[in-house]
């Protein structure tokens, strides 16, 4: 049995990274966290646009639940760390080719039944139904799969079976892939086309992801969140509370290697000889950086490597300052190409970019209902992000700059065809393609939430938690088969969780074996019994 106080390293600064910091800083343990950038984040990074900055990775806030809890473990109140508003419409849709009629848009909400009026007024009262039905059926495999699925520290057969039933496991049809599934439930290929977009939010196609993702629409209709200075001010905030609670940052670091003494962890090497002895290291970084010997070659054996025909979806984006006209943004907007089917088989079968692939805009300077921030008016111009999904190719292939000018032409002829006119000032504009990626997040090939879901099998082919390495630990996106900010914080509780339990230190929030307490299928995933405050989760569209 360890005793608080003893050291552990964590490995990367991404949301996974803090929140393990915070979990282990929280109980006594000492921490430090070595993030190569210069700035905490991750994936949840801003970019540069002129006097502006503009969030380049996730953009919305969901499932706010799990971080009210992990403030509340540190005696805070998350409305003091953050100041947070929530969203009353998700997303605008529309699609190509319908010139701008806003009869062809459609607007989700927070609310089912308003979703359910505007579903029927866009496709008629008989589709309206049909997605109530779909709704129930989400919250059923949502409930289903929480506890095995969502918050363990690895997904195994067994285990569903133990804590669903078959039964139960049954009725939510593990098998089936989740465009089939969408077909039974919508006759309207267009909505078909809107919930199959929940495959994308961990990097895979609706042609191959099991038909338990539907599980995300029951966290979506929940609602979204927008956080004032956006998400990578969030994770300033969260870097500055780990600072407050005792934990080292060291920004600009790279840690070459995590030392091991026998089959134990004893501590990391840094890229300028800086050795940091540990009792436990925390990996935040992606699982085939680690098996690719890129922290040391005896830590490689401690995961497996992704295999490129297996990795989740990259992206194409775009960060600028502009103007839009003729379509009225909302903060969160999907613009969705002809085929669908094409877009993906040009992506993972013929491995290039989309010739008309689906286009996701935040428009950061406006609120749900889209009225423009005081902010923008001053400045304008507004901030605006655009992303395109694109092959996990970044390591092999860099597209040249005629294929991103012909992409990037291609995707902006979609958007007027929607109705969309974007001005952009080209000084403030910055693309960043797979091979950026690749080189951003070592080991990926650009790929940006770890393993693809394809298949029933993929959810038990993601690595444990707890590695072959005594006392090295994994969290981040490529860890958890769940989709999103709210999944990666999830894998880095558990990773605090697992260790602490390791050491003979229980977290008052999870059981003896690691696992977060609490009622399968509450809202948050993460209530603990002593707490008697109703769960508030959320959902929405993010970069994932």
């Amino acid at each position: 049995m360890r005793r608080a106080g003893e050291r552990v390293v964590v490995i990367g600064g991404g949301v996974a990274g803090l929140v393990a910091a915070l979990k282990l800083a929280a109980r006594g343990l000492e921490v430090e966290l070595v993030e190569r950038q210069s700035h905490p984040g991750g994936k949840m990074r801003a970019l540069p646009a002129g006097d502006a900055r503009i969030d380049a990775g996730p953009t919305v806030f969901t499932m706010r639940q799990v971080f009210d809890d992990l403030a509340q473990d540190l005696g805070e109140r998350l409305e003091d760390i953050v100041r947070l508003r929530p969203a009353d419409r998700l997303a605008r849709h529309a699609w190509d080719g319908d010139g701008g009629d806003p009869a062809k848009r459609l607007d989700l909400f927070a609310d089912v039944e308003r979703s359910a009026e505007a579903i029927g007024a866009f496709s008629g009262p008989a589709e309206a139904k049909r997605y109530k039905t779909f709704t129930q059926e989400a919250r059923k495999i949502y409930e289903t799969l929480d506890r095995p699925f969502l918050r363990a520290p690895k997904a195994t057969p067994v285990g569903l079976m133990q804590h669903a039933g078959p039964k139960d496991l049954w009725g939510i049809k593990p098998f089936d892939r989740l465009w089939d599934a969408l077909g039974r439930h919508f006759h309207d290929p267009r909505l078909r086309q809107l919930f199959g977009r929940y495959a994308t939010y961990c990097g895979s196609s609706p042609f191959q992801a099991p038909a338990t993702l539907m599980l995300v629409a029951h966290v979506e209709q929940s609602g979204v969140w927008l956080i004032d200075g956006g998400m990578h001010g969030f994770a300033q905030a969260l870097a500055d509370l780990a600072r407050r609670h005792g934990v080292t940052l060291h920004y600009g670091r790279t840690v070459e290697e995590i030392e091991l003494q026998g089959s134990a962890v004893s501590g990391v090497r840094l890229d300028d000889g800086t050795r940091i002895q540990a009792d436990a290291a925390v990996c935040n970084a992606d699982v085939s950086a680690l098996a690719d010997g890129k922290l040391g070659r005896r830590a490689a054996r401690a995961a497996q490597k992704t295999p490129p025909a297996m990795r989740s979806l990259s992206a194409m984006t775009w960060t600028f300052l502009g103007n839009a006209g003729g379509f009225p943004l909302l903060h969160h907007n999907v613009l969705f190409c002809r085929d669908y089917r094409q877009e993906f088989a040009d992506i993972f079968e013929r491995r290039r970019l989309p010739d008309s692939g689906t286009v996701y805009i935040c428009a950061q300077d406006r609120g749900d209902d889209g009225t423009l921030s005081d902010a923008a008016r001053e400045r304008g111009s507004e901030r605006l992000f655009m992303l395109v999904n694109a092959p996990p190719t970044g390591d092999v292939n860099r597209f040249d700059e005629p294929e991103i000018a012909s992409c990037e032409e291609r995707h902006l002829a979609l958007l007027s065809r929607c109705g969309l006119d974007l001005e952009f000032d080209r000084a403030t504009r910055t693309v960043t393609t797979p091979a950026d990626f690749a080189r951003l997040f070592p080991g990926t090939g650009g790929a940006l939430y770890g393993r693809a879901t394809h298949g029933w099998r993929a959810t038990f082919q993601r690595p444990p938690i707890r590695t072959r390495v005594a006392g090295l630990y994994l969290a981040g996106g490529s860890a958890h088969p769940g989709p999103g900010v709210p999944m990666a914080a999830m894998s880095g509780r558990l990773a605090a969780a697992c260790l602490m339990a390791d050491w003979g230190l229980p977290d008052r929030a999870t059981d003896a074996q690691g696992e977060p307490a609490g009622k399968a299928g509450s809202a948050s995933g993460w209530a603990s019994t002593g707490r008697s405050r109703r769960a508030v989760t959320s959902g929405g569209t993010s970069t994932r």
